[in-house]
C-alpha cells in the first residue's frame, strides 16, 4: 500500500505502467499535479528542534506558498486542528495524535484538491484515532481523500469506495454498501460447544467469537450452508473483508 501511495505523490516511479490524473500522466504533468495534491505518509520527517509553527512556515515555503498567504493558511488550519495552543510547542514533545495534526496540517497547507493519506492512525489510541477520522470524515466533505489502511473500522468509519488489495494487485473494487450487500444472507450467529468451535474452525470462516460461559461460544461466521440454530446477521465491512481474505465455505 505504501508503495502505491509513494508512486501516486511522484516520489517513486512505476517499473511499469503510468498513473493517470485527469487523462494525463501525472510525471507529464509536473508541478502543475503536486500543485493539486496533499501527502501525508506514515511517517513525516521533521527536525525535532522545531516548533510546531516553524515547521509549517518551512513546509509551506518549500511548497512555494508567499509569506502573507503562508500565515492565514498555518493560522486557519491550527484552528481547525486544534493545535493553537502548542503552536509554539517542539513537535517532539508532542503526543502521537498531536503529531499526525500537524502531519495532515503539512499536507493541507496548498489546499489540495485530493489529499493522499497512508495509515493515518496507526499507533493512535481508541480518542485520538475516533478525533482523527472525524477529521478525515470533515475535510472529505469537499476533497477527495484517498486512505490507506489496514484497520478496517477506519475503512467503514471514513470511505464511501474500497479498493481491496492483495500482494500488489486489486482483487475487488466497489461502493462500500455494494461491496457490503454482495454476502447478504451468508453471515450467521449461533452458540456452539467451546470444543465444537475448534472443530468448526477447520470448515467456516470464523469472523468472531463470544464466550457465554458454562463451556458454550457464540459464534459468528460466513458461509453459504449455514449450521442448524442459526440466526441471520446483517453484514458489515469487517465480514465482507475477511469473505475476500479468507474465503467463504
Amino acid at each position: 500500500k505504501t508503495t502505491l501511495m509513494r508512486m501516486m505523490v511522484g516520489n517513486l516511479r512505476p517499473s511499469r505502467g503510468e498513473i493517470y490524473f485527469d487523462g494525463d500522466t501525472i510525471h507529464s504533468l509536473g508541478g502543475e499535479y503536486l500543485e493539486r495534491i496533499g501527502y501525508l505518509p506514515q511517517h513525516f520527517g521533521y527536525d525535532k528542534n522545531q516548533s510546531v509553527e516553524d515547521f509549517l512556515h518551512y513546509i509551506g515555503s518549500l511548497k512555494g506558498i508567499d509569506k502573507a498567504t503562508r500565515h492565514k493558511r498555518i493560522a486557519d488550519l491550527l484552528e481547525q486542528f486544534n493545535l493553537s495552543d502548542v503552536k509554539s510547542k517542539k513537535i517532539d514533545k508532542l503526543s502521537g495524535g498531536m503529531k499526525r495534526r500537524v502531519g495532515i496540517c503539512q499536507a493541507m497547507l496548498n489546499n489540495p484538491d485530493i489529499l493522499i493519506v497512508d495509515e493515518p492512525t496507526a499507533g493512535l489510541d481508541i480518542e485520538e484515532r475516533r478525533n482523527f477520522r472525524q477529521y478525515l470524515t470533515a475535510i472529505s466533505k469537499d476533497k477527495i481523500v484517498i486512505l490507506s489502511t489496514h484497520i478496517v473500522s477506519d475503512v467503514e468509519f471514513i470511505a464511501n469506495y474500497l479498493i481491496l488489495m492483495e500482494d500488489g494487485a486489486i482483487i475487488e473494487s466497489g461502493e462500500c454498501n455494494t461491496l457490503i450487500n454482495s454476502i447478504d444472507g451468508m453471515i450467521f450467529e449461533t452458540v456452539v460447544e467451546d470444543e465444537e468451535m475448534k472443530i468448526l474452525e477447520q470448515k467456516y470462516c470464523i469472523v468472531n467469537f463470544h464466550n457465554e460461559g458454562d463451556g458454550k461460544v457464540r459464534i459468528r461466521y460466513i458461509s453459504k450452508l449455514p449450521l442448524k440454530n442459526s440466526k441471520l446477521m446483517k453484514p458489515d465491512l469487517n465480514d465482507y473483508y475477511l469473505s475476500k481474505v479468507r474465503g467463504a465455505k
